[in-house]
Order: C-alpha cells, then structure tokens, then sequence
C-alpha cells in the first residue's frame, strides 16, 4: 500500500495545485488507492477540523491566502544571492508561504530585517508559492519627479515639466540610468531636500520622447494639477495601520461575498451575495447583501490621510495608471477586498419582492472573507453555460442567486424609467511601452448591469437611513435639463424626423421613448449624444434635490469610498447614526459640508479633463500612422471655424477646419446649428454621415484634422467661392429661416 501523505505534504499541493484539490486529485497525485482513500479522507477532514482547510462542494482550499499587495520582512539572501521574504500579514494556520523577491534595476539595495511593500503573484515553483515585486520600501517616501533630462559635462540635470515652474534636480552620471538628453524621466529625489544647491535626483524609469504614448498621462497629470506623491507623513500614517480585528464586528467571514469587477482592476471596494427570501410573507423574493472596504477604520477625520484623500477627492484612472485617492498600503492592501483574507467592511443586507421593489435594510459593521475575486467576463460566461474551473463551483449556491435578484431589479427598473443612454466605452489597449495596440468599445454584459443595480440600491439604502436618522451627509445631486437645452434637443429631435413631448413636466420617461424611437435608425448615434449634452452634470451637495438621470428622490456615494471622498463621509454619517465608534462624522467636519461638496465636485471635474486629454493624446498617436487615410464618421458638432465629426472605428473626435469644407463659402448658423453653402445651399447639420480624409494627428496636443469629402453619401460639390475667404458671398436662407419667412408672409396677407 502507498504511504500515506504528511499532513504539511498535502497542504503544500493544495497550495501549489489550487485547481486540483478535490480529494480523487489529492489521491492520484500521491498514488493512494483502494482502502486507502478512506485515510486520505480522514486526513482531509482533520485539516478541515483544525482549521488548515475549509471543505466548498467537493475540493479543498486553504481558507486564507496572501493579498496581492502586501507588507514583507526581507531575509537573508541565500548562497545563490536569491532574495526571500516573511509575509508579516499570514493569516492562514497552514504552513506559512514562502516568497521570492524579484528584483529590478531600479529598485533600492535591500538588506536582511527591510520591510517592503511587494506585489505578489502565485506561482508554482518547487522552492516558492508567490514572487514579488518590490513596490517601495516601508518606512521611506522619495519624492516623485516627472520632468525632461538635459545632458551636462557630469551628469545632468532634471528640469520640470509643470506648468510655470523653473524647478530643477541634479542628476550624477551614476544615476542617469543611460537617459539621453532631452527625453522625459521618472526619478526619485536622492538627496536631502534643505541641502544648498539643486537638489539631487536618482532616475529611475527613461519615458522617452516627451510625445510619446508612454508619457501621456503623466503630462497630464502634472498639467491639470492633480496630486501624485504623498506627502511623508501620509505614508509613514499608512505603513504604521494593521489589520481590523473582529471585536465590536458582525462576522460575515462565513457569507459568500464575492466580487466582481474588470479583469484589471487594481482595487476591489465591493462584494456581493444574494438568496431567495424564505419568508412566506415574501414570496419569490430575495435577500441581497452589499459589503463594502470600511476605510473610515483606517482614514479617520483630522489625521494626515484624511486631508490627502480630501484634497485629491477621487483617484483618477488613466490607461496606464492610476492616480490614487489613498497609499497603496490601503487602496491595494488593506482596504481592498481580495480573495480568501479577511476584510472590515461596511455592509448592507436588504430584502426586496419579486418585483424588486425594497422592502427594508439594515447596516452592519462586520468582517468579511470573499471566496472568490471574479471578472465580468468570467461570470457572464458562466451564465452562458462555459463556466470556468474557479466559477463552476459557484454557480449554483452563488451566481445565480445573484441573477435572479438582478432580473427583480430590472424589473423595479423598467418600471422607474432610468435616463437609458446606450453610449459605448472606449477602450484604449496598450503594450508593454504604452504604445496604442487598439481601440475598442467595451463590450456590456449583464454581470455589469447587475453589479450596477446592486450599487444603486445599496447607494439608494444609505441616503434613506441617513436622511431618516437624521444624520447630515453629502447627495449626489442630478437637476432636470435646463429650458434652453431641451428646446435644442427638441429642435434636433424635430430636424430627425422624431418627437420629444413638450408642455408637461419633464420626465426621463419622456427622453428614453425618443431614445427608443431612434434605436436602430441613423439618427440613433446622434439622439444619444445630443440627450447626453443637454444634461446638467451631476455634483455633491449638502442639500437633496434629487437624482434626475436615476429617476430617484434621494440619492447618496456609499460604494467606493476607497477612490471616492465622497463615499468616505457617507461611510462616517453611517457610523455616526449607528454609534459604531468615534470614527464617525467630527463636528468640523459637518459644519464644513458645503465646503467639501464643492471641492470634490471641482476635483472630479479635473480627473475628467485629465482623463479626457490623455484619452485625446493616445488617439491621435494611434491615428498618426495613418495620416492620409479615409475613414467614416458622423457630424458631432457645428462652431464658427468648420465641423467636429465622431470617427466611426476608434470613437476620435476630429474638427474639419473651414478650410477644408468643399470649395465653395460656408455660413455658420448659430440658432440650428448649421453649415449652409453660399452657392450650393447644402447645410451640414449635426448628425449625418460623412467621409474625411485624415490631414493631420497631433499626439502632443491630442488634435486631429480632416478633410471633407463627402456627405450623406454625395461627393462634396465644387464652388466659384472658397470657404474662409474674404468678402464672402451673399447669405443665402436656411430651410428653418425661408420657413418662417413665409409663415410671416402669409400672416401679413391676412392682415390685408
């Protein structure tokens, strides 16, 4: 008979075969037969009784596991030089996983007893379970500087790129990393920072020519004033938190909370779960839970952190970074809701009928345990019926439930009558040195829309409690259109061949059957954007007025408080009206809402710009190898100086100049937003088709130029005029202006 297995032996497989832990695996990997399985079981259930495995349908896991971001104890190097690390934060009871340090030539010199932050991935090598890559070392925070290399006789020198600053670093030649004059560098400063002279800098990443992909969204950062580096005292506040403990908590370790969220995503702030309702009251209806990070543990009001979460507001995401609201040490660790560690949250069960309609909800401060950390696309193929190996055994207890809620809140849904905007993401794709591979539209499954629906009505649940315990906190606030824009929306609803109701009081119900009365036409594209542009923008306020575009009474952030300021006092007004602790609302803090409301609202503003620059920028290099090429699009926009057009593959807006508008003088007509040919009276409105000819794709500014060359189908005509030059022709009517004209004329005869 084969010998049984060690105990430590069957954990380090389980360890190292995660996907084949099932006991049949177990035993074909040790050869174990016959009679023998029956030991094999008794082993498995003495790990499971002391607490080294947790037994889910028929595999067994290790029921906790090292985070993907987390604290290190550097030990000794070994003969061979090979750099291994202590996890200080093992939670397990198994054995202790071992983890290599694989180091960059970047990355500081690293001694036995450093702490570092690492980034770890699982692997399964003979002598380790998880690599990591060096993040930063605890208890040090070099100062961050972005800026172009100007090669000297020793070294060089590093000069910023910030608007308006003559700041500058000294690089020695041992330091420049091979960088060349006149490229964009990353580096660290190197030196004391009160020292005479410049202050010395180390580089530490080369970004190349300043116009390149790769260095994009760090000019746009650094143009639109958005904070990058913490401040010392920030980092040293991060480093010195440890995890939550259970006392004063609810225990939800044993509810399968999971989260889902894109394949990338660098944090996670949410999880979920749901159950049919056993209550015979509720017929067909459902138990939904909503856990979420609880930052306010570790954020608490006053303390360093707190004012450098305040000041940046949100974090801001760019294609190849991601500008955080918090320190790594709590955006990617201990606030993040990873799979298998055990996590404070904020939590919020809510039962709802079969028609998704609320019927109550109570909060609770607990800890949690996901067992699994999922992606859209993996679910959404679930459900499709191609389950993964890590979703199979989910499905059942797990995944469906949680469909089956969300098909109850489409319902609610539909019957409230949400603004339905159906206006694609773009998605840019980048390689390894950022340049652009693709641009896609992202595709939309229903495991978004029910993450979304979950959101809303955990969001929804907590601007209730709080309005009802009357506790002071901040709204998202979304007002109706204003006067003026709906009556443009309804004029090019009109020019569309389509209705928008007038002479009532508005109603989103209103805009999605004109929505769905253009869905499928050439006009779709066009509705869509025109709704989307005669909408006020959403802020934060202290007062509630509503959520519009939600069709919602009250409306509050509660689900992100890890990249939302916002979310963060509403997680402290929960607190607070619950008396959870002395991390809740501070007085100051209450008295300066209004205050707070508004410079969030600003600062969300600024990432969008910024993120809309660095999207612009990233286009227009993708577009610049192409430079002479034809491409389809729609008219977007009429000003003064000639047309934007939407490009139809990647989603770039473009501006065909005057210039370059056939051959004949165009008259601009603010009232319909149109262009009218003096000689050929074609008008170029918002909304048609077009081809362009690409003239010109500026990656530094983000520009593109194009060339008209034909509308609707028809080949631009030519003129006797030319479009932008002097002493222009005779205006010639618009079919609005010759309209009502006559209608004047006519009126004027029957006076007579």
């Amino acid at each position: 008979m084969k010998t049984l297995p060690t105990k430590a032996e069957i954990l380090d497989w389980i360890a190292a075969n995660p996907t084949l832990s099932a006991k049949r695996d177990i035993a074909k990997a040790f050869g174990i037969k016959g009679a023998a399985r029956i030991d094999l079981k008794r082993l498995l259930k003495e790990l499971e009784a002391e607490g080294h495995l947790e037994k889910r349908k028929k595999t067994y896991r290790d029921p906790d596991r090292l985070p993907p971001v987390s604290v290190l104890q550097v030990k000794a190097p070994t003969a061979d030089g090979d750099l291994f690390a202590r996890p200080l934060e093992w939670h397990g009871e198994g054995v202790e996983p071992i983890v290599l340090i694989v180091t960059r030539a970047s990355d500081p010199a690293l001694g036995e007893g450093d702490r570092i932050l690492g980034k770890l991935q699982v692997v399964h090598e003979e002598d380790h379970n998880y690599e990591a890559r060096v993040i930063r070392r605890i208890g040090t925070n070099p100062q961050r500087v972005v800026g172009i290399f100007r090669k000297g006789a020793e070294g060089g020198r590093i000069v910023s790129i910030d608007k308006g600053s003559d700041k500058e670093w000294s690089v020695p030649d041992d330091a420049a990393h091979g960088a060349k004059d006149g490229e964009l560098v990353e580096a660290e400063q190197a030196g004391p920072k009160g020292r005479m002279g410049l202050p010395r800098a180390r580089i530490v990443e080369r970004l190349g020519d300043p116009s390149a992909p790769k260095a994009v969204s760090l000019i746009a950062i650094h143009q639109h004033g958005i904070p990058d580096s913490f401040p010392d005292e920030v980092i040293a506040e991060a480093d010195a938190m440890k995890p939550a403990g259970l006392k004063g908590r609810e225990d939800l370790r044993d509810l399968p909370l999971i989260t889902i969220d894109p394949v990338d995503a660098r944090d996670r702030d949410d999880a979920c779960f749901a159950q049919p309702d056993d209550d015979p009251k509720n017929d067909g209806g459902h138990i939904v839970w909503v856990a979420i990070a609880d930052v306010a543990h570790y954020v608490r009001p006053g303390s360093a952190l707190d004012h450098e979460a305040r000041k940046r507001g949100n974090s801001s995401y760019f294609p190849d970074r991601v500008v955080p609201m918090l320190p790594d040490r709590l955006s990617g660790d201990l606030c993040s809701l990873h799979e298998g560690v055990p996590r404070a949250c904020m939590a919020v069960r809510m039962r709802i009928d079969a028609h998704g309609q609320k019927l109550d909800h109570r909060f609770v401060r607990g800890m949690m345990r996901s067992p699994a950390a999922l992606s859209y696309r993996e679910v959404q193929d679930g459900m499709d019926g191609t389950p993964s190996d890590k979703v199979a055994p989910l499905m059942d207890d797990v995944i469906r439930p949680l469909f089956e809620a969300y098909y109850a809140l489409r319902d609610a849904r539909n019957a409230r009558q949400p603004l339905d905007l159906d206006l694609p993401e773009r998605k840019i794709v980048l390689d390894e040195k950022g340049n652009v591979t693709s641009v896609n539209f992202s595709e939309r499954f229903d495991a978004h829309r029910l993450i979304e629906e979950f959101m809303v009505l955990a969001n929804v649940a907590a601007a209730e409690t709080l309005i009802a315990k009357r506790t002071p906190l901040l709204f998202r606030v979304h007002e109706e259109p204003p006067p003026e824009k709906l009556d443009a929306l309804r004029e090019t609803a009109q020019a569309a061949g389509l209705t928008l109701a007038k002479g009532q009081v508005l109603k989103t119900a209103h805009l999605n059957k004109l929505l769905h009365d253009a869905a499928g036409t050439d006009e779709a594209e066009l509705i869509n954007i025109s709704t989307l542009r005669s909408m006020t923008q959403a802020y934060y306020n202290a007062e509630n007025f509503g959520h519009f575009g939600l069709a919602l009474k009250s409306y509050a952030h509660f689900t992100s408080p890890i990249r939302r300021y916002a979310d963060l006092i509403v997680h402290r007004a929960l607190i607070t009206a619950h008396g959870w602790g002395d991390d809740g609302l501070s007085p100051q803090e209450i008295e300066g809402l209004e205050t707070t409301a508004q410079h969030i609202s600003d600062t969300e503003r600024r990432s969008m710009m910024a993120e809309r620059d660095t999207t612009d920028r990233y286009l227009a290099s993708y577009l610049s190898e192409r430079v002479g090429a034809e491409m389809g699009g729609r008219i977007s926009g009429i000003a003064r100086f000639g047309a934007f057009v939407k490009l139809d593959e990647t989603g770039a807006d473009g501006l065909i100049p005057m210039r370059n508008i056939g051959s004949e003088y165009f008259h601009f007509d603010a009232e319909t937003a149109t262009l009218m040919g003096a000689d050929s009276g074609m008008e170029i409105g918002l909304g048609q088709r077009v081809t362009v000819r690409l003239t010109e794709a500026v990656p530094v500014t983000g520009g593109i130029a194009l060339e008209l060359l034909a509308l609707d189908g028809q080949t631009m005509p030519t003129g006797r005029g030319r479009s932008g030059t002097r002493g222009a022709p005779p205006r010639r009517k618009s079919a609005k202006a010759k309209k009502k004209a006559a209608s004047v004329k006519r009126k004027s005869t029957r006076r007579r």
